[in-house]
């Protein structure tokens, strides 16, 4: 666990990707199996052990020091596992043992809640500080050190001569610890295969472009269609072993959310793989995200859910046929392959994403900008912008640069009063960097702000001093981390707030839910009393969006 600790320590103060890379690539080539394979595995974000959550942390360094003095001090620190670590009080006596990542791994596997807290409390015994810190961050899944679970297959890839890309395709079908792909790299076996009749691909992301870009792009090379505001998903279907028809739908990171959607399963009788976007249809119309939210996290569905929020996909491409891998084939060849299964499926619940027709940058522009008019008809809020897919691009894991762009409609914003701020983490955690906004409505003894939304991103550095200065400078009340600043007419301050979309919300409580609100900028210039009414943010929502 020391070794690991170390590693993950170290990686966090890097900030180069290459020299990540080799950090990663130097501790799997020293440490030996399964230990390696354990580390890969909390890298790439595998583990979720249910009995071990941060309320476990939290009972534990309670009962070892004074209750008051760790919310004073979390408050300060800002993260749950570097605040305990620097305050676990050691007994004295308590032997220094450093246990195997193996054995943690295990443990928080299978022992029971009743069990756990002891096994915890003997770890962070053993540990020093350093390893109490990257144990907590491993059982509460906080384990943010700057390298991405793509950068670990490529430190994978590095140990012998294979790429990342071909440790991508066979991630999906493989499990901690991951010995075979271990052996595979080294040169000591045969290429990890999966058992699964239906088994994950590895998407293809793409690119946002740039303004820049369209000099170095032909038109003719490329084709395009609606990025659609759903959520990317892939479905799969084969034959088991004894003959039944397997099949699944996993989410762009591969999770298996097929229990939340036995509706849309059902009705896709085919044997392959299609790549596309899940929505809510109602009455032949793609409904707003938020709708879409119902459906989403959860185990299982009732009947009344099924039928009030329907679920559908809109094909974009067609990863496998049968038995037929199709992905090394140009975007040309397997859109006419999906077109074709599509009309022959005939599902209610499946349809292909149209192209957008254009002869030049200036026509996909108008497109973008309009696609109600362009062929999304009344579909048309329900669309996020457009993607650009050269035609003669296979289909290949993770986001190359060149064969796929994405082309975002222009943000909408709104200038919002802050409320509220609280402390971010980590890095930001002596910044209050987390806003709570909101915009006026008339209440009963005149003009009031509801809260319309929250985001911790957008600004630059030096603005987030500008903002952490104000709220430490006119914080006017306190709810535990959280501060409430001045925001009164005459008083406060105003923030341009981006976002992608809106749509109705009963769990909000202005009744609007933003979507990916980021600060644009920060309006001086600006009273409070000037900033935006709800009146001005319901008159954005999707035409026919239920009230």
């Amino acid at each position: 666990m020391n070794r690991f600790a170390a590693l993950i320590d170290r990686l966090g103060y890097e900030a180069g990707r290459n020299a990540k890379v080799r950090l990663m690539a130097d501790y799997f080539r020293a440490t030996p199996d399964p230990e390696r394979g354990f580390a890969l595995a909390a890298l790439t974000g595998a583990f979720s052990f249910a009995n071990a959550k941060p309320a476990l942390v939290r009972a534990l360094i309670s009962e070892r020091t004074d209750p008051v003095l760790f919310d004073l001090s979390y408050d300060y620190v800002g993260d749950l596992a570097e605040t305990v670590a620097l305050m676990w009080p050691t007994p004295e006596g308590a032997p220094a043992h450093a246990p195997l990542l193996s054995e943690i791994v295990h443990d928080l596997s299978t022992l029971s809640k009743s069990a756990l807290p002891r096994h915890l409390a003997g770890w962070l015994d053993g540990l020093d500080e350093t390893g109490r810190w990257a144990l907590l961050k491993l059982i509460t899944g906080a384990l943010r050190v700057g390298a991405s679970a793509r950068l670990a297959k490529t430190a994978v890839a590095s140990l012998g001569t294979l790429t990342p890309d071909d440790v991508e395709l066979v991630w999906p079908g493989l499990t901690a610890p991951y010995g075979d792909l271990f052996a595979w790299v080294e040169g000591r076996g045969t290429r990890p295969e999966t058992t699964n009749p239906a088994p994950f691909r590895p998407v293809m992301l793409a690119h946002a472009i740039e303004e820049a870009d369209f000099s170095t792009l032909a038109p003719a090379d490329f084709r395009a269609e609606w990025k659609w505001d759903g959520i990317r998903v892939q479905a799969v279907a084969g034959r088991g072993d004894a003959g039944e028809r397997v099949t699944r739908l996993y989410s762009r990171t591969g999770e298996d959310i097929s229990a939340a959607f036995p509706d849309l399963l059902e009705a896709l009788d085919f044997e392959g793989a299609l790549d596309g976007e899940l929505l809510i249809v109602r009455e032949g119309r793609v409904e707003p995200f938020n709708v879409l939210q119902q459906r989403l996290n959860r185990k299982s569905v009732t009947p009344k859910l099924l039928a009030e929020f329907p679920a559908h996909m809109r094909a974009y491409d067609l990863l496998a046929e049968g038995a037929e891998d199709l992905r090394d084939q140009p975007f040309t060849a397997r859109r006419a392959r999906l077109a074709a299964l599509v009309a022959r499926l005939a599902s209610p619940r499946l349809d292909l994403s149209a192209l957008v027709p254009f002869s030049n940058w200036d026509d996909l522009a108008a497109a973008r900008a309009d696609p109600g008019a362009a062929g999304a008809d009344a579909d048309g809020d329900a669309v996020e912008g457009v993607m650009m897919k050269r035609a003669d691009s296979p289909y290949l894991p993770g986001r190359p640069k060149g064969p796929w762009w994405k082309w975002k409609r222009d943000p909408r914003t709104v200038d919002a009063v802050l409320m509220y701020a609280q402390r971010g983490h980590g890095k930001r955690s002596s910044f209050y960097s987390d806003y709570t906004f909101g915009v006026w409505t008339a209440g009963e003894d005149g003009d009031v702000l509801v809260p319309v939304g929250k985001a911790y991103f957008g600004f630059t550095d030096e603005e987030l001093k500008a903002i952490d200065a104000f709220v430490r400078k006119f914080t006017i009340n306190r709810f535990g981390p959280v501060r409430e600043v001045v925001h009164e007419k005459e008083a406060g301050l105003v923030l341009e707030v981006a976002f992608e979309g809106i749509g109705r919300s009963p769990r909000h409580r202005a009744g609007l839910a933003l979507r990916f609100p980021r600060i644009a900028r920060l309006r001086w210039d600006k009273p409070p009393g000037e900033a935006d009414r709800l009146e001005a943010l319901e008159a954005l929502l999707p035409t026919g969006s239920p009230r």
